[in-house]
């Protein structure tokens, strides 16, 4: 039973402060009497909701029964958050935390208990992409033929339209948006990998844990070719590398370094790093963001 009162962090709550009468902040509205009422079925002691936490998640620490450590998490509902536990489930503890229970109906995830507060960003950047590449590497695993995951060519091919508005509000970006939107046709056309990619991978995405130094958290799962994954660890810290002298080289031998280390084409590398340079880059712009969303698209023009 819950000892202490469930409240959602602030973060979570400034994120989803929209519509009062959409689905998702009525999901936020229920969500302490979500979180007890699988505290009790599950014969869960609540030690304390995880703050700030993040924006797409409450994660609460917990004891199970046996005094085991855990931590119960609610993602945001919406049809990605759906398979993460199933991508988890597949994973079995291989190269991310291990799924311990999860309730189709709620939505709730029981997952081994990792050090929330110390990710890979922790580390000097180097020693980071090291530990970073060797996550990830363990996370590919070919899909199953009758999967249920999205794939590639879906995910990106609902992306189009919003790349295309976006762009627009930042008109400087022109070429460099016609130039991701040919990408996003061609590139998924040109591989025939199928395998399961965490889709949002990044050094703040895997913490440390007792099984395993390090352990992936927070999948987006999508099906499709590893350079996907990998374009999103040529971008993290990317701010970092670009206070840096000779910046454009320097991301240029960080697709070469990363490509090689792990045995992915080289170009295909480049190109799905530009194409998410630019579909991030755009929207970080149109939402107000414009230092940082300039600044990916140029880290996108230096490739």
């Amino acid at each position: 039973m819950a000892t202490a009162p469930i409240e959602p962090p602030q973060r979570l709550v400034s994120s989803l402060s929209g519509d009062p009468e959409s689905p998702v902040r009525q999901w936020l509205d229920a969500l302490p009497t979500l979180v007890q009422q699988r505290l009790e079925a599950w014969d869960l002691t609540l030690e304390r909701v995880q703050a700030p936490g993040g924006r797409s998640s409450l994660v609460a620490l917990v004891r199970q029964k046996d005094r085991s450590p855990a931590a119960l998490k609610f993602p945001v509902p919406g049809r990605v958050s759906a398979h993460e536990g199933a991508v988890l489930e597949a994973w079995d503890g291989w190269g991310a935390v291990r799924l311990l229970r999860s309730d189709a109906a709620s939505g709730a995830l029981l997952l081994e208990r990792l050090q929330g507060g110390v990710s890979l960003r922790s580390l000097p950047e180097a020693k980071a992409l090291l530990e970073a590449a060797g996550t990830v590497r363990r996370l590919w695993v070919p899909a199953a033929p009758e999967h249920s995951f999205e794939t590639l060519a879906g995910r990106t091919g609902e992306a189009v339209e919003a790349l295309r508005t976006a762009g627009a509000l930042t008109e400087a970006a022109g070429p460099l948006v016609d130039q991701a939107l040919e990408l996003r046709r061609a590139l998924p056309e040109g591989s025939d990998e199928r395998l399961l990619l965490h889709g949002a991978f990044r050094q703040g995405k895997v913490l440390a844990g007792e099984r395993a130094p390090w352990l992936a958290v927070g999948p987006s799962p999508v099906v499709g070719e590893r350079a996907y994954d990998l374009a999103s660890l040529v971008l993290d810290r990317f701010e970092d590398l670009a206070a840096g002298a000779g910046a454009a080289a320097a991301a240029r031998r960080r697709v070469a370094k990363l490509a090689d280390s792990l045995e992915v084409d080289r170009d295909r590398l480049r190109d799905w790093t530009l194409y998410r340079a630019v579909d991030t880059g755009v929207r970080e712009v149109a939402v107000g963001d414009r230092q940082r969303g300039e600044l990916l698209l140029e880290f996108a023009a230096w490739l």
